[in-house]
């Protein structure tokens, strides 16, 4: 048995953190997924603005569940001296938010070119994060996100493999793996299945990648959570990323929020987002 801890990208709330803050305990969720703050990368804060955000998050009681970072999220051909530089400081930041994982990418490979001619760089990158996240005490949680090098469940567990170690494990992004047209359950789910340390919620319809709550496109996401409580025998954070525009069906689905203001991000949809996702989990039996 598997409990289910919520978390979320909260910048999508508001860039404001005390209206992050706010409407995450609203929505009774004590842990976020730190991505932006103040209208910038969680990455892009210094290390004193940091513990400043420490110090306002420890006060209201809310967990960092993973920091959400870009690393890895740049060109395979752009230069990584740079980036090496700021996944150091991206250490610094997990450590002082006391966060157990970092969200990482495998590079973006130009649209012309085939993913494997790319392979030897990518894992040449990632040996130089594994060396530099030795003994900090912090997953690499790498993200299937289309267009890089592990967009696909095959090339997700290849990063995996070769890295070999206990660190590098995989967050699982149903919605991603639809817009990649891949199969998510079983076929994706069932690869991953060793190495998925924690979820990203996002669910989306095949035929255009749209992004709408979990339940209403084809992530199987109630298949999952059920064959992960019968699977796993410890905590797993299901971290929101609602991405969410306004969708057929959004009425039906929340007849009594208001959804005037649906075309930006905000503490609608992500409220929308919450509820549909409990009640997935309650149709799994995990909640």
């Amino acid at each position: 048995m598997v409990k289910f801890l919520l978390s979320g990208f909260s910048d999508e709330i508001d860039k404001d953190l005390d209206v992050q803050i706010r409407e995450l305990k609203r929505n009774n969720i004590n842990c976020m997924e730190i991505r932006g703050v103040y209208g910038k990368g969680v990455v892009d804060h210094t290390i004193r603005e940091i513990k400043e955000i420490k110090k306002r998050l420890d006060n209201e009681g809310i967990s960092v569940s993973s920091v959400g970072s870009p690393i890895g999220k740049i060109s395979i051909t752009d230069r990584f001296e740079s980036h090496l530089d700021l996944f150091k400081h991206t250490l610094e930041i997990a450590d002082i938010l006391c966060s157990k994982y970092i969200r990482m990418f495998s590079f973006y490979i130009p649209d012309d070119r085939n993913p494997q001619d790319f392979r030897d760089e990518v894992l040449e990158r990632w040996n130089k994060f594994v060396e530099t996240a030795k003994g900090a005490g912090i997953i690499l949680a790498h993200e299937n996100e289309k267009g890089i090098y592990g967009d696909t469940p095959e090339r997700c567990v290849d990063i995996i493999k070769s890295m070999n170690c206990d660190y590098v494990r995989a967050v699982f992004d149903p919605a991603n793996f639809i817009q990649c047209d891949v199969e998510t359950y079983p076929k994706a789910y069932l690869m991953l299945k060793p190495y998925i340390e924690y979820m990203h919620i996002k669910d989306a319809l095949p035929e255009t990648g749209t992004v709408v709550p979990a339940g209403m496109g084809s992530g199987k996401i109630k298949e999952i959570l059920s064959d992960i409580n019968s699977s796993f025998d410890r905590d797993m954070y299901l971290s929101l990323e609602p991405h969410l525009g306004s969708f057929a069906g959004l009425e039906a689905l929340e007849a009594d929020i208001d959804t005037g203001s649906m075309e930006k991000s905000g503490p609608e949809k992500f409220e929308i987002a919450v509820k549909a996702l409990r009640k997935v989990m309650k149709e799994a039996g995990v909640l």
